[in-house]
């Protein structure tokens, strides 16, 4: 075991893990952030999306030891009201149907709207690909996107 101060949120947070832990079981198990989700386990279909310094990372296999100072976001942290462009286009475009990838699919929205604020069609499908929905809501989530990032 070991012990690790990690910026998550913006808070500071004390964990004592062992090394190899992923940080997706830090944040759900120790921490009890429990929005990001376990989808496959090896960073295949997105459902476990967090930001690591802003950029979207898969978190199942994403070891604790590796963060170091790095400033993590989880899907709680992206907003304090839900109210994220992202998550409010979400709503209004209705994406959701089960659910269960959407924390996963709206970090990766969000990291590609902050490092692109008009992305393409073309850009949208490229960043999002790897994010699955097994509700096929692919077509819903561009929308979302560009909604998104008109606002």
């Amino acid at each position: 075991m070991a012990t690790y101060t990690l910026n998550i949120n913006g808070k500071k947070q004390e964990v004592d893990v062992d090394p190899s832990t992923p940080i997706l079981w830090v944040l759900r198990d120790h921490l009890s952030l429990v929005g990001t989700k376990y989808g496959c386990g090896i960073a295949q279909c997105g459902a476990c999306t967090i930001h690591l310094d802003g950029k979207a990372t898969r978190s199942c296999v994403l070891p604790v030891s590796s963060i170091g100072e790095q400033k993590i976001t989880t899907i709680e942290g992206l907003s304090e009201n839900g109210d994220h462009p992202v998550q409010k286009a979400w709503l209004e475009v209705d994406v959701p149907q089960c659910g269960y990838c959407q924390a996963g699919q709206i970090m990766t929205a969000s990291a590609l709207l902050e490092s692109n604020p008009n992305p393409s069609d073309e850009e949208i499908e490229n960043a999002m690909n790897g994010n699955i929905c097994r509700c096929g809501t692919y077509l819903r989530i561009r929308k979302a996107v560009k909604m998104a990032a008109k606002s």
